[in-house]
């Protein structure tokens, strides 16, 4: 849908220390998340654009990329330096990344 204009990287290539911005909804969030995510809805990143740092790489995920994509684009038109993480959760967990779940139970990408 965005094709090249939107800068990406593989979910086995985001780094170990990089930002990464988590733009789903409270229940997926719930269900399974990367430890290390900052999780900031999409409908929300008006108000709370601010909480994101301007002074390093930010990379966005959602549950399979689109979403995320469109945030992408959105900040890096505003200023920030961001990459949209490909396939989303979905390439994250495929990937082996580590995932938590606020209920305590098995994560899962909702």
């Amino acid at each position: 849908m965005f094709g090249e204009d939107v800068p990406a990287v593989g979910a086995a290539d985001v780094p170990p220390d990089g930002y990464l911005l988590d733009v789903r909804e409270q229940d997926e969030w719930d269900a399974g998340h990367a430890p290390e995510a900052v999780h900031i809805p999409m409908g929300q990143l008006g108000d709370r654009a601010g909480e994101i740092p301007r002074d390093q790489e930010v990379f966005v995920i959602c549950r399979s990329g689109q979403r995320s994509a469109q945030v992408t684009v959105a900040l890096n038109q505003a200023g920030w330096l961001v990459r949209n993480v490909d396939g989303g959760m979905k390439s994250w967990a495929e990937a082996g990344r580590p995932m938590e779940c606020a209920g305590g139970g098995p994560p899962y990408v909702a």
